[in-house]
């Protein structure tokens, strides 16, 4: 369940889990270290909406979790209770940790602890003193995800003649049709996707086998900057010759040109320069009950 929770939290990666990491000497010899495997089974949009999904019971008014609130820090978790009481669960995770927690008899009996989940008040005790600490931390939506207002009644997008009516993420293109019991124009509370995403980027948000890559030099652009370069050099040039014919006005406006080739050519160049910057995270860290969202 922590490994299945964790991709989730990992954004659709799922990572093999491991009772440890590495065992070493003292000097520092390693003895064996893990070799996890890792794949990834569900693109990290279907894992925002899930996350979404899962905040509910943290937050929502009627949330079944909602004791599980750690401050500054997005907190997804799902409770679960077996027939007649025998087994309770805290599912959940943070941008940091995934922690799962049972509670439950060798021989079924039926759990009764003042009406409360035990489970879940374990997980919320270790979790929260976890993360004491750590800097605040929510989960990103990425940019193939739409906000869309909902109709209540219906399920479908909302009108302005809609009464009752809720938020809910899609995934690009799979949003519902118009509300077809109220009436009115479509609800202007959805959110505005960013329109500088071209399809290149949705695909490459969706699927995690597309390595990036820096974008193709426009060398059409180079050309011409160049040319227009020129043709400014051969104008002051020519007005220079015109206005001082002598050998120190030339070799002056020959060195303004030289400097501006220089210049423009600097331009060009930062223009069609970029950088990627790579963040690595160390994920050899130890763990008891709960399980690293990096290093499961």
């Amino acid at each position: 369940m922590a490994g299945a929770y964790s991709t989730i939290a990992n954004d659709g990666k799922y990572i093999e889990p491991t009772f440890y990491s590495k065992i070493e000497r003292k000097n520092g010899d390693i003895l064996v270290k893990t070799q996890q495997k890792t794949r990834t089974v569900f693109s990290k949009e279907v894992a925002y909406i899930l996350k979404e999904i899962l905040l509910q019971p943290v937050i929502g008014e009627n949330g079944t979790a909602t004791y599980c609130k750690i401050s500054g820090v997005d907190v997804a978790a799902k409770t679960g209770t077996t027939d007649e009481n025998y087994d309770r669960w805290l599912c959940g995770f943070t941008p940091y940790y995934t922690a799962v927690t049972w509670y439950g008899f060798d021989q079924n009996e039926s759990i009764e602890f003042n009406q409360r989940n035990p489970a879940g008040l374990i997980w919320a005790n270790v979790m929260s003193r976890i993360h004491t600490g750590l800097n605040t931390a929510k989960f990103e939506k990425p940019n193939a995800i739409t906000t869309i207002t909902i109709c209540a009644e219906t399920g479908k997008k909302a009108r302005t003649g809609c009464t009752h009516t809720y938020t809910e993420y899609f995934l690009w293109f799979t949003e519902p049709e118009l509300c077809n019991k109220h009436t009115g124009s479509e609800s202007k509370d959805k959110e505005k996707t960013d329109t500088k995403n071209t399809v290149t980027e949705i695909i490459k948000g969706i699927t995690d086998d597309i390595d990036e890559k820096e974008p193709p030099r426009n060398d059409n652009t180079i050309t011409d900057t160049k040319t227009e370069n020129q043709e400014k050099n051969r104008t002051n040039i020519n007005n220079n010759t015109n206005v001082n014919n002598t050998t120190k006005q030339n070799n002056t406006n020959s060195a303004t040109n030289s400097n501006s080739n220089t210049f423009n050519q600097t331009n060009t160049s930062q223009n069609t320069s970029n950088t990627t910057n790579d963040i690595d995270i160390d994920a050899d860290t130890n763990q008891t009950n709960t399980i690293d969202n990096n290093y499961n």
